[in-house]
């Protein structure tokens, strides 16, 4: 797990991050954010969808900015997260992309706020996964290129490429940073 400051942000408004690899419950994770459960409130995001580190960072600082200002479209920060990543203004279409399934089984947990050692420990008995380092190089392995070219809009640089193309990530991010704007 890691801790990442964001320049504009209090110290209080850290953000936790942790990857999670073969998690064996997603569905129970799922079931405590649809019940409202707020020991879990968290944006728990499937990999499958997820790009780049600043893929992620890019929609938390976006979620986190909104918050701030008053603007949010969820109910808070953790699920405005999810909803950032979407490249449209569907609520229940983004977390059906990003969002957690019964099915995941490589996750990304994202805390913002609270004592990092609490987080861990909290995440750590409920998570049934293996927790990695959050890299580009993990993501890269669990990612699903075709379906981020779909979501996004993007075409293959070349016929028969699997991999996204050079210039997805800063299309990606420009889509989050422009969303609602």
């Amino acid at each position: 797990m890691e801790t990442i400051d964001l320049p504009h942000l209090q110290p209080e408004l850290r953000l936790h991050l942790a990857f999670f690899a073969d998690v064996k419950n997603a569905a129970f994770l799922r079931k405590q954010l649809l019940e409202g459960n707020t020991d879990f409130e968290y944006a728990f995001l499937d990999c499958s969808q997820l790009l780049s580190r600043n893929h992620i960072l890019a929609a938390c600082f976006r979620a986190v900015n909104d918050s701030l200002a008053g603007r949010l479209k969820t109910r808070n920060v953790h699920s405005e997260t999810v909803f950032a990543l979407s490249p449209n203004n569907n609520i229940a279409e983004s977390f059906r992309r990003f969002g957690i399934s019964d099915d995941s089984k490589h996750i990304v947990a994202i805390k913002v706020g609270g004592v990092i050692a609490d987080i861990e420990t909290h995440l750590g008995n409920y998570v049934q996964g293996q927790m990695l380092p959050l890299t580009d190089a993990a993501l890269a392995k669990v990612h699903d290129p075709g379906r981020i070219r779909k979501i996004y809009k993007l075409t293959a640089s070349q016929k028969g490429q699997d991999d996204v193309g050079e210039d997805a990530e800063a299309l990606i991010i420009g889509s989050i940073a422009l969303k609602g704007s």
